[in-house]
């Protein structure tokens, strides 16, 4: 069953993509299937800048556990990185 859970980010930032770097502008985050992963369901991201077309996006699909251990690990490192340099 398709869960159609999305939810769209507004970002700043830049992507490397096969053959180049781009500026990021939004992400799409969806828990549903994978396109290519073998999970039943899979945590999803697309990076993207959408005025440069499909060339400039990159997928990301992560079983549920490693997206909790990825969301996680970047929170830690804001608050780490936040005491280190506002301090």
């Amino acid at each position: 069953m398709c869960s159609y859970i999305t939810q769209g980010v507004e970002l700043e930032g830049s992507a490397k993509s096969a053959d180049k770097w781009f500026a990021l502008g939004a992400a799409s985050v969806y828990y549903d299937h994978p396109y290519h992963s073998a999970f039943n369901h899979s945590l999803n991201i697309d990076f993207l800048n959408a005025k440069e077309g499909p060339k400039s996006r990159v997928a990301v699909e992560l079983s549920r556990d490693s997206a909790l251990h990825l969301a996680e690990a970047i929170l830690s490192c804001i608050k780490a990185g936040d005491e280190a340099h506002l301090s």
